[in-house]
């Protein structure tokens, strides 16, 4: 599950599950590619990882280029990164990352909505308990937006510290 791609650098990889997780858990955007008809398309969205289900949520407007490409192609790949810092005179980058493969879904029922909101928000906000309470009180309030699913099928990561 984890490496699916070669690395030029090997020493570089992270093998560990664990430190990848991190990197997701910790990370708070993440930069999407995507493509229809042979057009690519770079999206970037704050996320939730729901790590027991391998996955991250988003949220979107209803409509837009990014859910015409989905509905046409699922195939997503994906990165986040943790900067730690351009190398002054050394011509380097600190950072740990990952990338990832994965298939990305608009979801449709309301109780997985509501998890990956919750997910979502208590991976990004400090008191999640205030925008639940102000923006997502009633079930009617998740027709205003949807969400977006990425179940990961394999992960690499690198870092150079």
């Amino acid at each position: 599950m984890i490496e699916k791609h070669h690395m030029h650098k090997s020493k570089r990889a992270i093998k560990d599950i664990t430190e990848i997780n991190d990197v997701l858990s910790n990370g708070r955007y993440t930069t999407l590619a995507l493509c229809k008809d042979n057009h690519p398309y770079s999206v970037t969205l704050s996320y939730g990882f729901d790590k027991e289900k391998n996955c991250l949520y988003m949220h979107a407007a209803n409509k837009g280029l990014k859910l015409d490409i989905i509905k046409n192609n699922s195939n997503v790949c994906g990165s986040v990164i943790e900067d730690h810092g351009y190398v002054q005179k050394e011509c380097s980058h600190k950072y740990i990352s990952c990338v990832f493969d994965g298939v990305i879904s608009i979801v449709k029922d309301l109780e997985e909505k509501k998890h990956g909101m919750s997910i979502m928000l208590n991976h990004l906000e400090d008191d999640p308990s205030y925008a639940k309470k102000h923006f997502l009180q009633k079930d009617k309030a998740y027709n205003s937006f949807c969400i977006l699913k990425i179940e990961i099928h394999s992960i690499l990561g690198k870092k150079s510290l």
